[in-house]
């Protein structure tokens, strides 16, 4: 055996570690806000159902049908940002400490197109299974349930692709729903209903969601419009967007305030959220009073995954 055949092995093991690396930041696995809606779902059922099987098993394969939604709709979101140079613009190399260039691989030339297509596809059909089996091992399967889960799939994979929501005046509405639902639908097909607690937490996890993203679209203004992607920011003036952003972000406290004064949960629900209330006035402060969309995106994504615990915490002393 040469020299060469000796070390052959090496090269092939570290392109599969770079192949494999450069998918998962296309897919943004890294990024798990999105799958914390089964917790959120979980611990809002009876004790009773907590520990079923078949309950366990549906949160277990909506989570991983989860995957395949939002690997394929970012992925499919990357190769039309990477075709119409909105990608090219929006991550600046000098912004690399508030957005990392590098959870985008096209940029760079890690993945071509070609394979980020085929990734996305694939991506489709695994989240098509795993989303078919859960509603299949569902204790209940109410159909608005069912026609909610296929409407999720169906409207986010076509985020940039397709029908391309987001460059249609869709945006702000799929990044909502479709993260919203997510905390619906398995409280629904576990329990066969929901309640006006269950629709404003669902309410409140896709309101936080969307609060990460419309202050990303602060910083990609230029860059959305020239690819003619039309979104609140894209289609408004300077201060119409920032009123559309602190309405929004005052139906956050309505909400909570809301589930409350209407009896779904005692009055301590306030007390459990003040803390994300707190990060989302720094939120308002930093990105529309100081003018620094991206450090108020991270202060976005802070309270969505405080919220989270947050949320977990109430309703496992609360709503229980």
């Amino acid at each position: 055996m040469t020299t060469l055949d000796a070390g052959s092995p090496a090269p092939a093991q570290a392109t599969f570690r770079r192949k494999a690396r450069a998918y998962a930041k296309l897919g943004k696995l890294s990024f798990y806000d999105y799958y914390l809606s089964a917790l959120v779902a979980w611990t809002l059922l009876v004790p009773a159902l907590r520990d079923e099987p078949r309950v366990l098993g549906m949160l277990v394969l909506l989570s991983l049908g989860w995957v395949g939604v939002v690997a394929a709709t970012v992925t499919f979101d990357d190769v039309t940002g990477y075709r119409d140079g909105s990608d090219q613009r929006n991550y600046d190399p000098s912004q690399g400490e508030l957005r990392s260039r590098e959870r985008k691989p096209l940029l760079d030339g890690h993945l071509t197109v070609r394979e980020a297509v085929r990734f996305g596809y694939a991506s489709i059909a695994w989240a098509v299974v795993m989303l078919a089996a859960a509603v299949a091992v569902a204790p209940q399967r109410p159909w608005w349930a069912v026609a909610l889960t296929a409407m999720v799939l169906l409207t986010s994979v076509q985020y940039s692709h397709g029908l391309k929501f987001s460059y249609r005046g869709g945006q702000e509405l799929v990044l909502f729903a479709s993260t919203g639902l997510t905390v619906l639908i398995p409280f629904a097909l576990a329990s066969g209903d929901a309640s006006g607690l269950v629709l404003a937490e669902a309410y409140l996890f896709g309101l936080w969601s969307l609060l990460v993203s419309v202050y990303s679209n602060i910083n990609d203004l230029a860059g959305d419009r020239a690819a003619g992607r039309r979104n609140m920011a894209t289609r408004s003036s300077d201060r119409g967007y920032r009123v559309f952003v602190a309405v929004l972000t005052a139906t956050e406290t309505a909400a909570v305030a809301a589930v409350v004064a209407f009896g779904a949960v005692s009055a301590w629900f306030l007390l459990f959220l003040a803390p994300v209330l707190w990060v989302r006035a720094r939120q308002v402060r930093t990105g529309l009073a100081a003018g620094d969309p991206l450090t108020a995106r991270k202060l976005g994504i802070k309270a969505h995954r405080l919220g989270v615990v947050v949320l977990l915490a109430a309703n496992l002393v609360l709503a229980t």
